[in-house]
């Protein structure tokens, strides 16, 4: 009796009952894992805390919870927005302080990163400025506002310096504490490829402390912004600050809520042009799992 063999391929193309299949669909965590880790996921999660906080202020309006004369309802702060739009107040008094933070900010920001360049890089720059910027660094923009309108009245010049003052700081004390917590190991190697002064500085010394600048960019712009509410607050025919000292002599609620809404989106604007920078400059850190 002849018996039939079956061919190895053949055999081994069977499958076998025992073997899972492969899973035609995604599972649900990697479904859930790619989410959180897409943009759209990024923006939700950004503004469900704003969202939540509108939706409970509009709640509370409307039940009566919260009192409108001392504090409005979303739907009267957007009445008073979209009529300062429509007279033109708002965009008026907005490019006047934009201006001020320009240029105060600019000022600032140039010889704050001079200086804290020249501290950290030299010894003696660090001897001769860093105790005299430490000492003026710790005195409060009030006190010196008074002595700024007795020098310089009150036009813009005050003004100006205040915001100047306010900016130039945060980016010293940063920019300083960069450039001289340079890892030595990295500026060695620069000098094995026979990178020397300006050389040195600008393509090993400066990259490496571009984070600690970056830091200290942030805080500058959230402190020239309160540095101009300071300045405006003071004596100012136009800007922010004088629209919202004019609509508290009023007992304008809706319009003081329309203000601080606008310093706060001023603030986010201010956040999100770092973090364009850090995307630009630190593109490593966006590959490493960062923002």
């Amino acid at each position: 009796m002849s018996v039939e063999t079956v061919p190895a391929d053949r055999t081994a193309a069977q499958p076998d009952s025992r073997t899972p299949l492969p899973e035609s669909k995604p599972r649900r965590r990697d479904i859930v894992e790619y989410w959180r880790s897409s943009r759209a996921a990024d923006l939700v999660l950004r503004a469900s805390v704003p969202l939540a906080i509108l939706a409970l202020w509009a709640l509370g309006s409307a039940r009566g919870v919260i009192d409108p004369k001392l504090f409005p309802s979303p739907g009267a702060v957007w009445s008073a927005f979209a009529e300062l739009v429509k007279t033109g107040v708002l965009w008026e008094n907005l490019t006047v302080s934009l201006g001020r933070v320009a240029v105060g900010f600019a000022l600032g920001g140039v010889l704050g990163l001079a200086l804290g360049a020249a501290a950290g890089l030299s010894r003696l720059g660090d001897q001769l400025m860093d105790p005299t910027l430490q000492m003026l660094r710790t005195i409060p923009v009030l006190a010196i506002t008074p002595l700024l309108i007795l020098w310089f009245g009150i036009d813009e010049r005050p003004k100006i310096v205040i915001i100047a003052a306010a900016a130039l700081f945060p980016l010293y004390v940063n920019t300083h504490g960069g450039v001289r917590n340079v890892d030595r190991k990295v500026i060695e190697a620069g000098r094995v490829f026979g990178l020397r002064g300006l050389g040195l500085v600008r393509q090993v010394i400066l990259p490496e402390a571009i984070p600690s600048i970056l830091v200290g960019l942030r805080v500058a712009l959230s402190v020239s912004l309160l540095a101009l509410i300071v300045a405006e607050l003071s004596n100012a025919p136009k800007g922010l600050g004088f629209l919202m000292t004019s609509a508290q002599q009023y007992f304008q609620t809706d319009v003081l809520v329309v203000i601080v809404l606008i310093y706060a989106l001023w603030g986010l604007a201010a956040d999100l042009v770092v973090r364009t920078l850090e995307r630009i400059l630190l593109p490593y850190k966006r590959r490493g799992g960062g923002r």
